[in-house]
Protein backbone atom coordinates (compact mmCIF):
# COMPACT_ATOMS: atom_id res chain seq x y z
CA UNK A 1 0.00 0.00 0.00
CA UNK A 2 1.71 3.50 -1.21
CA UNK A 3 1.76 6.47 1.08
CA UNK A 4 2.24 9.22 -1.84
CA UNK A 5 2.64 12.40 -0.13
CA UNK A 6 0.13 14.07 -2.24
CA UNK A 7 -2.54 11.96 -0.96
CA UNK A 8 -4.85 13.81 1.50
CA UNK A 9 -6.69 12.35 3.90
CA UNK A 10 -10.73 12.33 3.03
CA UNK A 11 -12.26 10.66 6.31
CA UNK A 12 -9.94 11.60 9.10
CA UNK A 13 -9.79 15.35 10.12
CA UNK A 14 -7.93 17.09 12.89
CA UNK A 15 -9.34 14.91 15.31
CA UNK A 16 -10.02 11.72 14.05
CA UNK A 17 -13.24 10.65 12.03
CA UNK A 18 -16.27 13.05 13.19
CA UNK A 19 -20.37 12.86 11.73
CA UNK A 20 -23.63 13.16 12.63
CA UNK A 21 -24.17 9.53 14.28
CA UNK A 22 -25.92 7.17 11.99
CA UNK A 23 -24.85 9.01 8.68
CA UNK A 24 -22.14 9.20 6.87
CA UNK A 25 -18.67 7.84 8.16
CA UNK A 26 -20.70 7.30 12.02
CA UNK A 27 -22.89 4.93 10.41
CA UNK A 28 -22.25 1.51 12.38
CA UNK A 29 -21.48 -0.16 9.15
CA UNK A 30 -18.57 2.57 8.60
CA UNK A 31 -17.51 2.68 12.15
CA UNK A 32 -16.67 -1.70 11.82
CA UNK A 33 -14.88 -1.46 9.05
CA UNK A 34 -12.83 1.40 10.63
CA UNK A 35 -12.08 -1.25 13.38
CA UNK A 36 -11.37 -3.59 10.66
CA UNK A 37 -9.16 -1.17 8.94
CA UNK A 38 -7.52 -0.30 12.09
CA UNK A 39 -6.58 -4.00 13.01
CA UNK A 40 -5.02 -4.47 9.62
CA UNK A 41 -3.07 -1.26 9.78
CA UNK A 42 -1.59 -3.17 12.99
CA UNK A 43 -0.84 -5.91 11.59
CA UNK A 44 1.06 -4.13 8.91
CA UNK A 45 2.97 -2.33 11.59
CA UNK A 46 3.91 -6.40 12.69
CA UNK A 47 1.61 -7.11 15.64
CA UNK A 48 0.10 -10.22 14.66
CA UNK A 49 -2.88 -10.64 17.04
CA UNK A 50 -3.21 -6.75 18.29
CA UNK A 51 -5.01 -6.24 21.08
CA UNK A 52 -6.54 -2.71 22.07
CA UNK A 53 -8.50 -1.04 24.24
CA UNK A 54 -11.82 1.16 23.54
CA UNK A 55 -13.58 3.83 25.75
CA UNK A 56 -16.47 6.12 24.85
CA UNK A 57 -18.42 9.48 26.48
CA UNK A 58 -21.69 9.84 27.07
CA UNK A 59 -23.43 10.07 24.19
CA UNK A 60 -26.30 8.12 23.13
CA UNK A 61 -24.46 6.75 20.03
CA UNK A 62 -21.86 5.70 21.94
CA UNK A 63 -22.63 2.19 23.02
CA UNK A 64 -23.88 1.02 19.58
CA UNK A 65 -20.57 2.39 17.94
CA UNK A 66 -18.38 1.18 20.26
CA UNK A 67 -20.09 -2.16 19.66
CA UNK A 68 -19.51 -1.80 16.28
CA UNK A 69 -15.78 -0.96 16.05
CA UNK A 70 -15.62 -4.15 18.47
CA UNK A 71 -16.95 -5.92 15.69
CA UNK A 72 -14.81 -4.82 13.02
CA UNK A 73 -11.73 -5.80 15.49
CA UNK A 74 -12.91 -9.08 16.36
CA UNK A 75 -13.74 -10.19 12.63
CA UNK A 76 -10.42 -8.91 11.53
CA UNK A 77 -8.17 -10.51 13.88
CA UNK A 78 -8.27 -8.58 16.80
CA UNK A 79 -9.06 -8.40 20.54
CA UNK A 80 -10.83 -5.72 22.29
CA UNK A 81 -11.38 -4.36 25.98
CA UNK A 82 -13.73 -1.58 26.65
CA UNK A 83 -13.47 0.86 29.28
CA UNK A 84 -17.21 1.98 29.16
CA UNK A 85 -17.16 5.68 29.52
CA UNK A 86 -14.05 7.18 30.16
CA UNK A 87 -12.21 10.50 29.19
CA UNK A 88 -9.92 10.17 25.98
CA UNK A 89 -6.98 11.19 28.04
CA UNK A 90 -7.92 8.00 30.14
CA UNK A 91 -8.16 5.75 26.81
CA UNK A 92 -4.74 6.83 26.51
CA UNK A 93 -3.27 6.85 29.78
CA UNK A 94 -4.89 2.98 30.25
CA UNK A 95 -2.77 2.37 26.55
CA UNK A 96 0.74 3.72 27.49
CA UNK A 97 0.51 1.85 31.66
CA UNK A 98 -0.52 -1.30 29.95
CA UNK A 99 -0.23 -4.18 27.71
CA UNK A 100 -2.40 -2.97 24.77
CA UNK A 101 -1.21 -2.69 20.54
CA UNK A 102 -3.11 0.38 20.51
CA UNK A 103 -6.69 2.47 21.23
CA UNK A 104 -9.60 4.09 20.16
CA UNK A 105 -12.32 6.44 21.90
CA UNK A 106 -15.78 6.85 20.53
CA UNK A 107 -16.23 10.47 21.09
CA UNK A 108 -17.19 13.96 18.89
CA UNK A 109 -15.22 16.14 21.87
CA UNK A 110 -16.77 19.12 22.36
CA UNK A 111 -19.43 18.88 19.45
CA UNK A 112 -23.53 18.48 19.95
CA UNK A 113 -24.71 15.04 21.24
CA UNK A 114 -25.89 14.30 17.39
CA UNK A 115 -22.32 13.68 16.37
CA UNK A 116 -20.04 11.60 17.12
CA UNK A 117 -16.79 10.38 15.99
CA UNK A 118 -13.98 7.65 16.48
CA UNK A 119 -10.00 8.62 16.91
CA UNK A 120 -7.22 5.96 17.32
CA UNK A 121 -3.76 5.90 19.49
CA UNK A 122 -0.69 4.10 18.92
CA UNK A 123 0.79 1.50 21.47
CA UNK A 124 2.66 3.80 23.50
CA UNK A 125 -1.07 6.39 24.09
CA UNK A 126 -0.07 8.81 21.12
CA UNK A 127 -2.71 9.95 18.58
CA UNK A 128 -1.89 8.79 15.40
CA UNK A 129 -0.10 10.67 12.62
CA UNK A 130 -1.41 11.62 9.53
CA UNK A 131 0.40 8.92 7.75
CA UNK A 132 -1.04 6.62 9.97
CA UNK A 133 -4.64 7.84 9.38
CA UNK A 134 -4.09 7.70 5.74
CA UNK A 135 -2.94 4.12 5.71
CA UNK A 136 -6.43 3.31 7.62
CA UNK A 137 -8.13 4.93 4.70
CA UNK A 138 -6.29 3.04 2.33
CA UNK A 139 -7.23 -0.54 4.25
CA UNK A 140 -10.92 0.73 5.05
CA UNK A 141 -11.38 1.43 0.87
CA UNK A 142 -10.18 -1.68 0.47
CA UNK A 143 -12.51 -3.12 2.55
CA UNK A 144 -16.28 -3.68 1.42
CA UNK A 145 -18.44 -3.14 4.40
CA UNK A 146 -20.65 -6.22 4.18
CA UNK A 147 -17.93 -8.31 4.13
CA UNK A 148 -16.89 -7.14 8.21
CA UNK A 149 -18.35 -10.02 10.21
CA UNK A 150 -18.71 -10.38 13.60
CA UNK A 151 -22.30 -8.44 14.60
CA UNK A 152 -23.23 -8.90 17.75
CA UNK A 153 -19.68 -9.33 19.65
CA UNK A 154 -19.52 -7.42 22.37
CA UNK A 155 -15.92 -6.00 23.93
CA UNK A 156 -16.04 -7.32 27.47
CA UNK A 157 -16.12 -4.23 29.38
CA UNK A 158 -12.85 -4.34 32.30
CA UNK A 159 -13.83 -1.54 35.00
CA UNK A 160 -10.33 -2.47 36.64
CA UNK A 161 -8.18 0.15 33.76
CA UNK A 162 -11.08 3.11 35.10
CA UNK A 163 -9.67 2.87 38.58
CA UNK A 164 -6.26 2.85 37.35
CA UNK A 165 -6.78 6.03 35.62
CA UNK A 166 -8.51 7.55 38.84
CA UNK A 167 -5.93 6.57 41.30
CA UNK A 168 -3.26 8.44 39.29
CA UNK A 169 -4.78 11.49 38.92
CA UNK A 170 -5.73 11.23 42.96
CA UNK A 171 -2.42 10.92 43.52
CA UNK A 172 -1.87 14.63 41.32
CA UNK A 173 -4.61 16.29 43.24
CA UNK A 174 -3.45 14.59 46.54
CA UNK A 175 -0.05 17.03 46.23
CA UNK A 176 -1.60 20.28 46.20
CA UNK A 177 -1.00 22.25 49.30
CA UNK A 178 -3.70 24.44 49.52
CA UNK A 179 -7.31 23.09 48.86
CA UNK A 180 -9.36 25.15 51.13
CA UNK A 181 -10.82 27.42 49.05
CA UNK A 182 -14.47 26.94 47.19
CA UNK A 183 -14.19 25.56 43.67
CA UNK A 184 -17.11 25.19 40.85
CA UNK A 185 -16.40 22.12 38.47
CA UNK A 186 -18.45 21.96 35.03
CA UNK A 187 -17.96 18.38 33.59
CA UNK A 188 -20.47 18.83 30.93
CA UNK A 189 -21.79 16.56 31.10
CA UNK A 190 -19.34 14.57 29.22
CA UNK A 191 -16.66 11.54 29.94
CA UNK A 192 -15.38 13.57 33.57
CA UNK A 193 -18.58 13.43 35.24
CA UNK A 194 -17.69 9.89 37.26
CA UNK A 195 -14.19 11.42 37.93
CA UNK A 196 -14.78 15.18 38.78
CA UNK A 197 -16.89 14.32 41.23
CA UNK A 198 -14.72 11.64 42.69
CA UNK A 199 -11.04 13.42 42.60
CA UNK A 200 -12.62 16.87 44.09
CA UNK A 201 -15.25 14.81 46.92
CA UNK A 202 -12.54 15.29 49.23
CA UNK A 203 -11.51 18.91 48.78
CA UNK A 204 -11.26 21.11 51.83
CA UNK A 205 -13.20 24.12 50.54
CA UNK A 206 -16.86 23.68 49.70
CA UNK A 207 -16.94 21.92 45.62
CA UNK A 208 -20.29 23.14 43.26
CA UNK A 209 -20.67 20.68 40.34
CA UNK A 210 -22.33 21.08 37.59
CA UNK A 211 -22.68 18.86 34.23
CA UNK A 212 -22.63 16.09 36.04
CA UNK A 213 -25.75 14.61 34.79
CA UNK A 214 -25.56 13.17 31.57
CA UNK A 215 -28.77 11.80 29.72
CA UNK A 216 -26.73 10.96 26.38
CA UNK A 217 -28.36 13.95 24.55
CA UNK A 218 -27.05 16.94 26.98
CA UNK A 219 -23.47 16.41 26.66
CA UNK A 220 -22.08 20.03 26.03
CA UNK A 221 -25.44 21.67 26.11
CA UNK A 222 -24.77 25.30 27.33
CA UNK A 223 -22.45 23.70 29.75
CA UNK A 224 -18.10 23.30 29.35
CA UNK A 225 -15.50 24.78 27.89
CA UNK A 226 -18.02 26.30 24.66
CA UNK A 227 -20.30 28.14 27.07
CA UNK A 228 -17.97 29.50 29.65
CA UNK A 229 -20.23 32.11 30.25
CA UNK A 230 -22.29 29.36 32.73
CA UNK A 231 -18.99 28.65 34.46
CA UNK A 232 -18.19 32.50 35.29
CA UNK A 233 -21.99 32.35 36.31
CA UNK A 234 -21.73 30.03 38.84
CA UNK A 235 -18.61 31.10 40.39
CA UNK A 236 -20.30 34.85 40.75
CA UNK A 237 -23.04 33.21 42.25
CA UNK A 238 -21.97 31.02 45.04
CA UNK A 239 -18.63 33.08 45.39
CA UNK A 240 -15.98 30.50 44.57
CA UNK A 241 -12.46 31.24 43.90
CA UNK A 242 -11.68 29.46 40.89
CA UNK A 243 -13.93 27.32 38.34
CA UNK A 244 -12.97 24.36 36.10
CA UNK A 245 -14.65 23.55 32.85
CA UNK A 246 -14.07 20.50 30.78
CA UNK A 247 -15.50 19.25 27.19
CA UNK A 248 -17.09 16.51 26.22
CA UNK A 249 -14.33 14.44 26.14
CA UNK A 250 -12.20 16.12 28.72
CA UNK A 251 -8.95 16.74 26.49
CA UNK A 252 -9.29 20.59 27.33
CA UNK A 253 -10.11 22.57 30.40
CA UNK A 254 -10.40 26.50 30.90
CA UNK A 255 -10.45 27.98 34.48
CA UNK A 256 -12.90 30.75 35.42
CA UNK A 257 -11.12 33.52 37.93
CA UNK A 258 -13.33 34.82 41.35
CA UNK A 259 -14.50 37.65 39.07
CA UNK A 260 -15.84 35.27 36.58
CA UNK A 261 -13.12 36.42 34.22
CA UNK A 262 -11.70 33.33 31.67
CA UNK A 263 -8.33 32.21 32.17
CA UNK A 264 -7.38 30.73 28.73
CA UNK A 265 -4.87 28.22 27.66
CA UNK A 266 -1.97 30.85 27.15
CA UNK A 267 -2.69 32.02 31.38
CA UNK A 268 -2.74 28.45 32.08
CA UNK A 269 0.41 27.95 30.08
CA UNK A 270 1.88 31.05 31.78
CA UNK A 271 1.93 30.02 35.02
CA UNK A 272 2.63 26.41 34.42
CA UNK A 273 5.27 26.67 32.83
CA UNK A 274 7.34 28.85 35.00
CA UNK A 275 6.52 25.75 37.99
CA UNK A 276 7.85 23.83 35.83
CA UNK A 277 10.78 25.31 35.14
CA UNK A 278 11.61 25.91 38.41
CA UNK A 279 11.34 22.24 39.14
CA UNK A 280 13.59 21.20 36.19
CA UNK A 281 10.17 19.68 34.60
CA UNK A 282 9.97 22.05 31.38
CA UNK A 283 12.86 20.62 29.10
CA UNK A 284 13.83 22.68 26.59
CA UNK A 285 11.02 25.03 27.11
CA UNK A 286 7.39 25.76 26.01
CA UNK A 287 5.70 24.91 22.69
CA UNK A 288 2.45 27.37 21.74
CA UNK A 289 0.57 27.75 18.57
CA UNK A 290 1.05 30.61 15.86
CA UNK A 291 -2.46 31.26 18.10
CA UNK A 292 -1.08 32.18 21.38
CA UNK A 293 -0.78 35.58 22.10
CA UNK A 294 2.90 37.43 21.96
CA UNK A 295 2.05 38.99 25.45
CA UNK A 296 2.74 34.84 26.18
CA UNK A 297 6.38 34.98 25.05
CA UNK A 298 6.78 38.56 26.59
CA UNK A 299 6.32 37.31 30.25
CA UNK A 300 8.31 33.93 29.41
CA UNK A 301 10.99 35.83 28.40
CA UNK A 302 12.18 37.41 31.46
CA UNK A 303 11.87 34.06 33.12
CA UNK A 304 14.64 33.14 30.74
CA UNK A 305 11.81 30.04 29.71
CA UNK A 306 12.02 29.68 25.41
CA UNK A 307 8.70 29.94 23.78
CA UNK A 308 8.54 27.61 20.01
CA UNK A 309 6.11 28.18 17.69
CA UNK A 310 4.23 25.31 15.57
CA UNK A 311 0.76 25.15 13.67
CA UNK A 312 -2.66 25.25 15.22
CA UNK A 313 -3.66 21.56 16.15
CA UNK A 314 -2.78 19.45 19.36
CA UNK A 315 -1.18 16.96 16.81
CA UNK A 316 1.11 19.63 15.75
CA UNK A 317 2.07 20.98 19.29
CA UNK A 318 3.09 17.51 20.18
CA UNK A 319 5.49 17.29 17.02
CA UNK A 320 6.79 20.27 17.92
CA UNK A 321 7.67 18.76 22.18
CA UNK A 322 9.23 16.10 20.60
CA UNK A 323 11.62 17.99 18.31
CA UNK A 324 12.28 20.85 20.65
CA UNK A 325 12.84 18.06 23.58
CA UNK A 326 10.09 20.26 25.07
CA UNK A 327 7.50 19.31 28.43
CA UNK A 328 4.93 21.51 27.74
CA UNK A 329 2.66 22.46 25.33
CA UNK A 330 -0.92 23.70 24.97
CA UNK A 331 -2.91 25.91 22.69
CA UNK A 332 -5.23 28.59 23.80
CA UNK A 333 -8.41 26.92 23.28
CA UNK A 334 -7.20 24.89 26.85
CA UNK A 335 -5.96 21.94 25.16
CA UNK A 336 -2.35 21.64 27.39
CA UNK A 337 -0.29 18.52 27.11
CA UNK A 338 2.51 17.74 29.93
CA UNK A 339 4.21 14.82 28.59
CA UNK A 340 5.53 13.83 31.87
CA UNK A 341 1.58 13.59 33.24
CA UNK A 342 0.22 12.12 29.62
CA UNK A 343 0.65 11.24 26.16
CA UNK A 344 -2.51 13.72 25.10
CA UNK A 345 -4.13 16.90 26.44
CA UNK A 346 -5.85 15.88 29.84
CA UNK A 347 -8.62 18.54 31.20
CA UNK A 348 -8.41 16.79 34.41
CA UNK A 349 -4.80 16.74 35.41
CA UNK A 350 -3.89 19.93 33.48
CA UNK A 351 -6.55 21.42 35.71
CA UNK A 352 -4.62 19.90 38.50
CA UNK A 353 -1.39 20.77 37.59
CA UNK A 354 -2.40 24.74 37.07
CA UNK A 355 -4.05 24.43 40.60
CA UNK A 356 -0.43 22.85 42.15
CA UNK A 357 1.25 25.75 39.99
CA UNK A 358 -0.60 28.10 41.46
CA UNK A 359 0.15 27.06 45.04
CA UNK A 360 3.22 26.07 44.72
CA UNK A 361 4.11 29.54 43.31
CA UNK A 362 2.20 31.64 45.56
CA UNK A 363 0.09 33.16 43.06
CA UNK A 364 -3.30 34.88 43.60
CA UNK A 365 -5.58 34.02 40.24
CA UNK A 366 -7.95 36.62 40.53
CA UNK A 367 -4.68 38.82 39.51
CA UNK A 368 -3.44 36.69 36.76
CA UNK A 369 -6.01 38.21 33.94
CA UNK A 370 -4.82 41.79 35.07
CA UNK A 371 -1.06 40.63 34.44
CA UNK A 372 -1.43 39.13 31.29
CA UNK A 373 -1.03 41.80 28.88
CA UNK A 374 -2.33 40.94 25.77
CA UNK A 375 -1.33 41.95 22.05
CA UNK A 376 -4.19 43.05 20.06
CA UNK A 377 -4.87 40.50 17.33
CA UNK A 378 -7.50 39.99 14.41
CA UNK A 379 -8.35 36.77 12.58
CA UNK A 380 -10.16 38.11 8.97
CA UNK A 381 -11.54 34.96 6.68
CA UNK A 382 -11.66 35.58 2.78
CA UNK A 383 -14.19 33.55 0.71
CA UNK A 384 -11.83 32.64 -2.46
CA UNK A 385 -12.66 30.17 -5.72
CA UNK A 386 -8.87 28.90 -5.66
CA UNK A 387 -6.89 28.89 -2.12
CA UNK A 388 -4.26 27.40 -3.92
CA UNK A 389 -3.90 29.98 -6.69
CA UNK A 390 -4.05 33.16 -3.94
CA UNK A 391 -1.69 31.51 -1.83
CA UNK A 392 1.26 30.86 -4.71
CA UNK A 393 -0.34 34.45 -6.51
CA UNK A 394 3.47 36.38 -7.02
CA UNK A 395 2.05 39.64 -5.68
CA UNK A 396 0.54 37.90 -2.01
CA UNK A 397 4.16 36.30 -2.15
CA UNK A 398 5.71 40.25 -2.65
CA UNK A 399 3.20 41.39 0.01
CA UNK A 400 4.21 38.71 2.81
CA UNK A 401 7.57 40.39 2.35
CA UNK A 402 6.50 43.70 3.24
CA UNK A 403 4.23 42.63 5.85
CA UNK A 404 7.22 40.49 7.56
CA UNK A 405 9.60 44.02 7.03
CA UNK A 406 7.22 46.05 8.94
CA UNK A 407 6.21 43.50 11.80
CA UNK A 408 9.74 43.00 12.91
CA UNK A 409 9.97 43.18 16.43
CA UNK A 410 6.65 44.34 16.66
CA UNK A 411 4.39 41.63 15.73
CA UNK A 412 3.57 38.90 13.49
CA UNK A 413 1.46 37.55 10.17
CA UNK A 414 -0.08 33.88 9.28
CA UNK A 415 -1.20 33.43 6.20
CA UNK A 416 -3.13 29.96 5.67
CA UNK A 417 -5.90 28.52 3.41
CA UNK A 418 -8.68 26.64 5.66
CA UNK A 419 -8.49 22.67 5.77
CA UNK A 420 -12.35 22.55 5.15
CA UNK A 421 -14.16 25.69 3.69
CA UNK A 422 -12.67 28.07 0.60
CA UNK A 423 -11.15 30.54 2.42
CA UNK A 424 -7.96 32.31 3.32
CA UNK A 425 -7.57 33.60 6.29
CA UNK A 426 -5.53 36.29 7.60
CA UNK A 427 -3.93 36.23 11.26
CA UNK A 428 -2.05 39.72 12.45
CA UNK A 429 -0.73 40.23 15.69
CA UNK A 430 0.77 43.70 16.66
CA UNK A 431 1.60 46.03 19.71
CA UNK A 432 0.36 48.43 18.47
CA UNK A 433 -3.53 48.80 17.08
CA UNK A 434 -2.39 51.17 14.27
CA UNK A 435 0.12 49.17 12.95
CA UNK A 436 -2.29 45.71 12.99
CA UNK A 437 -5.19 47.44 10.98
CA UNK A 438 -2.37 48.91 8.30
CA UNK A 439 -1.00 45.08 8.31
CA UNK A 440 -4.62 43.64 7.90
CA UNK A 441 -6.13 45.83 5.90
CA UNK A 442 -3.61 45.80 3.19
CA UNK A 443 -3.36 42.15 3.15
CA UNK A 444 -7.05 41.63 3.04
CA UNK A 445 -7.19 44.34 0.30
CA UNK A 446 -4.98 42.64 -1.81
CA UNK A 447 -6.51 39.32 -1.74
CA UNK A 448 -9.82 40.26 -2.18
CA UNK A 449 -8.86 42.04 -5.46
CA UNK A 450 -7.20 38.85 -6.76
CA UNK A 451 -10.13 36.79 -5.89
CA UNK A 452 -12.34 39.41 -7.54
CA UNK A 453 -10.45 38.42 -10.80
CA UNK A 454 -11.70 34.70 -10.44
CA UNK A 455 -9.04 33.20 -8.87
Amino acid sequence: MSLEKSKKRKMFGTDGVRDIAGEGNMTQEAVRTLGAAYIAYLKKKGVDRPKITVGRDTRISGSKLEQALASGVFAAGGECVSLGVIPTPGVSYVVAKNDFDGGAVISASHNPAEYNGVKFLDHAGFKLTDADELMIEEFYEALLPDAISGQGIVAAEDISYRTQYLLHLEHLIAQIDDRSYPLVIDAAHGAAYEYAVKLFAHWDGPVHFYGVEPDGLNINEGVGVTHTDFLSHKVLEHGAKLGIAYDGDTDRVLIADEKGRILDGDIMLWVIARWFYTENKLGSGLVATIMSNMGLEDLLVHEEIRVFRCDVGDRYVLDKMREKDSLLGGEQSGHIIALDYANTGDGLASGILFLKALSALGEDPSTLSDRFIRYPQTLRNIRVKDKNAVMSAPEIVALLAKAEELLAGKGRLSLRQSGTEPLVRIFVEAKEQELLNHVAGFMETKIREIASEGV
